[in-house]
């Protein structure tokens, strides 16, 4: 089986030592599957509770709105989102992996995912018979008032991606960067590129942090924390980072350093 695929008890085992929630964000929606907090006038992330803090984020503009990702298993997703922000709801996935594409994707007749993970898809979207569409590099959702532009950051899946709102300086990464432990299905150099590639982006448009795909309010993908993801991934490429040997059996190396922890194989050593 392709190595790219990993099930969902592999990624609970890995998350599962991640920090205790710390939300000071106010609750505007709640049920047994999902809690729903408002970040801001017009953005609000939600958090499951299968796959440790499974995050989706709604972000609306004053003509529409998009939801990142969809959870592991949030019944009538579709409904509670747009009785929120009272517009209809476009979903876009960060990344084609079962805690962020899970069944609640079928409550939509087209959801927008990088092509690149269309390796994932027959395994985590199996189900999913609506249309899909294709981000591309540097395409802008409008959302009226608002622009949130795409940015691909390949590294944890080939189709993993960041989306960027630069007049309000922050952004949305899923597990680009791991939300504090990343896991490298890819390659180490691929997340290299692209933590750098990202960096450029943080500098030009001064943005402050980046909402990850697990979020537990203390977590936010600072500036640093991109910076110090690609200095552990160098490190363990010219032999200055070693090892020890993780839980997970797909990606059983684990380098913890400077509050962040990278899971990654042999096979992801290039």
């Amino acid at each position: 089986m392709n190595k790219l695929i990993y099930s969902a008890a592999t990624i609970l085992m890995t998350l599962s030592a991640c920090a205790q929630s710390n939300f000071k964000e106010p609750t505007v929606f709640k049920d047994s599957n999902v809690e729903i907090r408002q970040i801001d006038q017009h953005t609000w992330h939600g958090n499951g509770h299968l796959m440790f803090n499974e995050s989706i984020y709604l972000i609306e503009g004053e003509k529409s709105a998009i939801l990142l990702d969809a959870g592991t298993y949030i019944p009538g997703l579709k409904k509670i989102v747009e009785e929120i922000v009272k517009k209809p709801v476009t979903l876009i996935a960060t990344h084609v992996h079962p805690d962020h594409t899970g069944a609640s994707v079928n409550e939509w007749d087209t959801i927008w995912i990088n092509a690149a993970d269309e390796v994932n898809a027959p395994i985590f979207m199996k189900d999913y018979k609506g249309v899909k569409r294709y981000l591309t590099d540097g395409q802008i959702f409008d959302l009226g008032g608002r622009e949130i532009e795409v940015v691909f950051t390949p590294g944890h899946t080939p189709g993993s991606t960041t989306f960027i709102d630069k007049e309000a300086h922050y952004g949305f990464s899923g597990d680009a960067f791991g939300s504090g432990n990343l896991l490298v299905f890819t390659n180490l150099s691929t997340e290299i590129a692209s933590c750098n590639r990202l960096t450029r982006f943080i500098n030009k448009y001064d943005i402050h942090h980046f909402y990850p795909g697990h979020y537990w309010g203390n977590n936010l993908e600072t500036p640093t924390r991109v910076n110090d993801v690609a200095k552990i991934c160098e490190g363990i490429l010219d032999g200055t980072m070693q090892p020890t040997e993780g839980t997970n059996k797909n990606l059983p190396n684990v380098v913890d350093m400077f509050g962040v922890k990278i899971n990654y194989g042999e096979e992801q050593k290039r």
